[in-house]
């Protein structure tokens, strides 16, 4: 009686080698979707589970880290300061691949000036905003992001209107912003491929209905009503680096694709009138789509290119953590060349 051989990536690899602990969250939440997509598209890209720095801050949010890379690096901070800690990170070792899972009241409330700074330095990170519209940990009260009109389980309406996640982070200069609903995992998959992809920060708002304390008849990031009004910008699609050679295909036209493996795939370009590279033409698309009541999906922003933090700071190549005590450890004679000229 012979098996079927458990499929590899190309590093040998198997889906396995990409798992974390067994998920402790509500039956049914969004977070964990969105973990077997980080699994699913790690393992897909080759990323080597022990060069990856995983973080995350407090709430719902950042408990995912635990449930998928195993191997990997991992740092639990406090409240909102996972962008800190990541900033830290890379400095101290720039051959890692850094992912900070985080929460809306963890990016939007506390952790928005840790935010704002990661991205206004390009620290290369691919940055995942779990976003339900509440403080599920702490019983389900509004977030930053609920939406005007959202209701809670006993009845608040809420009335602040809400922060945008993605149009803020192109604001600030994000070459990578995006947008996608935990319950759509084919697009979700290729956005973070992609993000795996990008040198510096990568931002990705997730809509993650909350099943405990957001899934409810009135609230406007249920499942329910995320499916209603989802509206997808384009048909996305990825090729890693190491499987295909370039791909032109003409806006607004498909084309069936042969892989090394025989499988044949068919990619849509993104139709002519919407280009993610301009920032000023993706805030108007947001806004329009956002007073009709609906959640704009897909890449929305990219920018390469942009210098990242290691260029900023003139960063060797070979990580800080691995130079030897004679490089980053100055003798004394250097340290008194330092107070003479202070004289």
């Amino acid at each position: 009686m012979t098996t079927n051989p458990v499929p590899t990536n190309q590093i040998g690899l198997t889906k396995q080698d990409y798992v974390g602990a067994k998920s402790t969250l509500c039956a049914g939440c969004g977070h964990d979707a969105i973990t077997s997509q980080i699994i699913q598209s790690a393992w897909e890209m080759g990323i080597e589970p022990h060069r990856v720095a995983k973080l995350s801050g407090i709430g719902c949010s950042s408990k995912t880290p635990t449930y998928f890379l195993g191997q990997a690096w991992g740092f639990n901070s406090v409240h909102g300061r996972a962008a800190s800690v990541c900033t830290g990170v890379t400095l101290a070792n720039r051959q890692l691949v850094n992912i900070i899972a985080s929460g809306d009241g963890d990016s939007m409330s506390i952790g928005m000036g840790q935010l704002v700074h990661m991205i206004r330095r390009n620290v290369p990170v691919v940055y995942i905003l779990e976003d339900n519209g509440v403080y599920g940990l702490t019983k389900g009260q509004f977030s930053a992001t609920a939406d005007v009109g959202s209701t809670l389980k006993h009845g608040s309406v809420n009335e602040i209107p809400p922060l945008d996640p993605c149009t803020l982070a192109m604001e600030l200069g994000c070459g990578f912003v995006a947008r996608s609903f935990s319950g759509n995992p084919k697009q979700l998959n290729m956005i973070l491929k992609a993000a795996f992809a990008h040198k510096g920060t990568a931002f990705i708002d997730v809509i993650s209905p909350c099943v405990t304390w957001n899934n409810h008849e009135g609230s406007t990031k249920s499942y329910k009503t995320l499916k209603d009004k989802e509206m997808p910008l384009h048909e996305l699609g990825f090729v890693p680096f190491y499987e295909l050679g370039a791909v032109e295909i003409p806006p607004g036209e498909a084309r069936e694709v042969e892989f090394p493996d025989g499988s044949r795939v068919t990619f849509r370009a993104i139709r002519e009138d919407y280009d993610p590279t301009d920032r000023f033409g993706g805030y108007r698309t947001i806004h329009k789509a956002r007073i009709k009541g609906e959640f704009l999906t897909g890449l929305l922003y990219v920018q390469q290119g942009k210098p990242t933090l290691h260029d900023f700071m003139h960063l060797t190549e070979a990580a800080i953590a691995t130079l030897p005590q004679a490089l980053v450890k100055p003798g004394p004679e250097v340290l008194q060349a330092c107070m003479d000229e202070l004289l």
